[in-house]
């Protein structure tokens, strides 16, 4: 099994669409049952609430289903993760922040696998939920091709 997580501040809009997004493709793939997956926030502010509603509409407007209930990420869950996924680079200093630098050999921004490496788009500021969907959409895909490649799911 491989344990990935996804990482943002709130985990109520870019990391849960990570996680549902992440976790229909390999369905589709049929390769659930290698994977652990979920979803954290470095900060505790959105615990306890669900999936943000314009970007529930927007996996829904995508097929994509699933419940979440934010929680915040964990030294714990850092060490029996095999991945952790960052949104972007403030998320990533966070949880470098949270280890004390260490564990950095499995701690990587997500679009980091795609052709173009970047940030995921932040909808609550943007609101741009569609642009941060397609972002997820192809980190996702990257870092599962890249799986399948290096660790012949």
């Amino acid at each position: 099994m491989i344990n990935v997580i996804f990482v943002c501040l709130g985990n109520i809009c870019r990391s849960p669409m990570a996680e549902l997004i992440f976790k229909k493709t390999v369905e589709e793939r049929g390769i659930s049952g290698s994977f652990i997956i979920s979803s954290f926030g470095t900060s505790d502010c959105e615990e306890g609430n669900g999936v943000y509603p314009p970007a529930k509409r927007m996996l829904e407007s995508h097929n994509v289903k699933g419940g979440h209930v934010a929680k915040q990420l964990s030294l714990k869950d850092v060490i029996n993760a095999d991945y952790i996924l960052v949104m972007d680079s403030g998320n990533l200093f966070d949880v470098l922040r949270l280890t004390g630098g260490k564990f950095s050999e499995k701690i990587f921004k997500l679009c980091s696998f795609t052709s173009a490496p970047r940030d995921v788009a932040d909808p609550w500021y943007t609101r741009d939920f569609e642009r941060a969907y397609e972002d997820i959409s192809d980190g996702c895909n990257a870092f599962l091709n890249y799986l399948i490649e290096t660790r012949r799911v």
